[in-house]
């Protein structure tokens, strides 16, 4: 993720995270992604169910009704492993994670272990009672999902008031003092959404926001066809950084955030080497600490059948099953193929990636795309929307610290 508000605001420095030393275990939570030692930031896609039918599912979620694969004797057991390895955040996600009557107990249990934990959610189950009782388990953060303005929102979840229902446990979570933001993913049919996913972080008074990128993935692999073509994610890239230039001015200090395409890094910084060179340099520092996509390193994912995967995205490659093996010894084998090769992605990818000037703070990309479009795990990003000479090593830094 790339953090715009940070980088772009200046409301982060590079002494901020040294002063830490950049260690996961003593971060603070909006300064974890420049962390050196990289302890995976776990998704537990803890159900398949959920009470929505989501046209951009990656989870192809099912019916609300059912038994799920795990049960909170396992999750519980997962957490301890989870805990112990080190990893600094559980996101219990799923489906629905709120149709899950253990959620708190399991929240509950994670913050016990010394993990921070967070959901992210419709939104639509998020009642008054139910928030106090993810405020009083020490839940950290509940990311709510939102596709646009009411219309637009209701058709992409395929149940009418879904809207509705989503501001309203953005609510109950604000009355009961529960950090909440939006998550909000990016494509053709609502990328003119933007300017009212701002106005509702403004008018509500919503202090995070995240922007996804498609990844063509679960049901998303139907959408890919709908992903914006580079000309437009550049402009829309440059819609949230005005956007959240503009809130900045204003003296609301929102956090705005681009996941899922790491070219944001160097477009963000190639746009700052003309605005302010001086922060332009500080901001590559930064994005170094970051190192781009973190699939498979700083982030990992458990399935709910405790399948373990690079991300929550990328599910057709499986490295091992929690329910058969501890995920600390899954992900630090050195014996499976891919997945110690996703840890230094730089030395396998091809194309354009491999001769990139930012391959060391982009990483290459997102592979579940490049896998999606071209059969090849290390082809380069298709969404890469970077010119081929604004990559070129044969460009001067003008300035940056880079390496």
């Amino acid at each position: 993720m790339i953090g715009i508000s940070k980088l772009y605001c200046g409301q982060v420095e590079p002494s901020d995270a040294l002063r830490y030393q950049r260690h996961s275990g003593s971060l603070p939570s909006h300064l974890l992604q420049f962390s050196k030692d990289k302890k995976p930031v776990v998704v537990w896609n803890m159900t398949r169910r959920c009470n929505l039918k989501c046209v951009h599912c990656y989870a192809q979620a099912v019916d609300v009704r059912g038994k799920d694969e795990i049960s909170t004797a396992q999750g519980k057991a997962i957490i301890d492993d989870l805990a112990a390895f080190g990893s600094p955040v559980l996101l219990f996600s799923g489906g629905e994670p709120l149709v899950r009557e253990d959620l708190t107990e399991l929240a509950s249990y994670a913050t016990s272990r010394g993990m921070r934990a967070v959901i992210s959610t419709n939104g639509t189950l998020i009642s008054r009672a139910k928030a106090a009782e993810l405020k009083r388990v020490g839940l950290s953060y509940v990311g709510i999902s939102l596709d646009g303005g009411e219309e637009v929102h209701d058709r992409f979840r395929a149940v009418p008031g879904s809207f509705k229902k989503a501001l309203q446990g953005i609510e109950n979570c604000q009355a009961e003092g529960l950090k909440v933001g939006l998550r909000f993913t990016i494509n053709r049919r609502n990328a003119q959404e933007v300017p009212t996913l701002f106005k509702l972080v403004e008018d509500m008074t919503i202090p995070r926001i995240c922007f996804y990128h498609l990844v063509y993935s679960g049901r998303g692999s139907e959408l890919a066809r709908e992903d914006l073509d580079h000309a437009e994610t550049r402009a829309v890239v440059d819609l949230i950084l005005d956007k959240t230039r503009a809130l900045f001015d204003k003296g609301l200090t929102k956090e705005v955030l681009t996941v899922d395409n790491h070219a944001d890094g160097p477009y963000l910084w190639l746009r700052l080497q003309k605005e302010a060179p001086k922060r332009a340099a500080e901001v590559y520092e930064l994005l170094r600490f970051n190192e781009g996509n973190s699939s498979g390193r700083g982030i990992g994912c458990i399935s709910w059948d405790g399948r373990v995967h690079a991300d929550q995205f990328w599910r057709e490659h499986t490295f091992g099953n929690v329910l058969a093996r501890p995920f600390s010894e899954i992900w630090t084998d050195r014996t499976l193929e891919l997945l110690p090769q996703l840890k230094e992605k730089g030395k396998h990818v091809k194309g354009r990636c491999a001769v990139c000037r930012f391959l060391s703070i982009c990483a290459g990309n997102f592979r579940a795309r490049a896998e999606a479009v071209y059969g090849d795990v290390w082809a380069e990003d298709p969404a890469c929307y970077l010119t081929d000479e604004e990559i070129s090593p044969n460009n001067e830094f003008h300035g940056a610290t880079a390496s």
